[in-house]
């Protein structure tokens, strides 16, 4: 009997390709999010302690928030994120921007090139950040962000001073970017 226009292979002939194409986005996300350190890491109770000094302040802040960018990046997105629950389109406005972020941040493998120039990570963050935050504030949510991004603030900032530096292990870039 003949078929005409069907594909005769089996489904057994896909299970490379598609193995193939898992392995590839869950290189890719692991890639992207290697500079996300671990939770576990970061809220690891011994490592909390009250600094004696201004200066101890300031450095752990410095070293903290290199470290911990990213944990901190979604910490802060989480905390406009809750207080944007009763905001119905202001979420949804939110949770687009949030696949920008995705794409043009967390899950990068290799810097972002536009016209033939390389994009720094941090200037991606920077610009994501102004551009979240007007988009947003166009919604009727300003208080509701505003009082979000203060607190998602503070949080970081409190968790920067208090953490102790000792046992972070910091790449050659992260140590550039503490002693300029």
């Amino acid at each position: 009997m003949t078929t005409y226009g069907t594909n005769q292979k089996s489904s057994n002939d896909l299970a490379p390709k598609l193995e193939y194409v898992t392995r590839g986005i869950n290189q890719h996300k692991r890639s992207g999010l290697a500079t996300r350190r671990p939770w576990k890491q970061m809220l690891d109770l011994g490592s909390f302690n009250f600094p004696r000094k201004l200066a101890t302040v300031i450095t752990r802040i410095r070293a903290n928030t290199v470290y911990f960018q990213t944990n901190y990046s979604i910490v802060v997105l989480f905390s406009v994120f809750l207080s944007l629950i009763w905001n119905p389109f202001s979420l949804l406005v939110l949770l687009a921007l949030l696949g920008a972020w995705l794409f043009l941040y967390f899950l990068r493998d290799e810097p972002l090139t536009v016209f033939d120039r390389e994009i720094d990570h941090r200037i991606v963050l920077i610009i994501m950040s102004v551009i979240t935050l007007s988009i947003l504030f166009l919604t009727d949510a300003k208080l509701n962000i505003a009082v979000a991004i203060v607190a998602g603030a503070l949080a970081v900032l409190s968790h920067a001073a208090v953490r102790k530096t000792e046992d972070l292990f910091q790449t050659d870039e992260e140590t550039s970017l503490l002693n300029p």
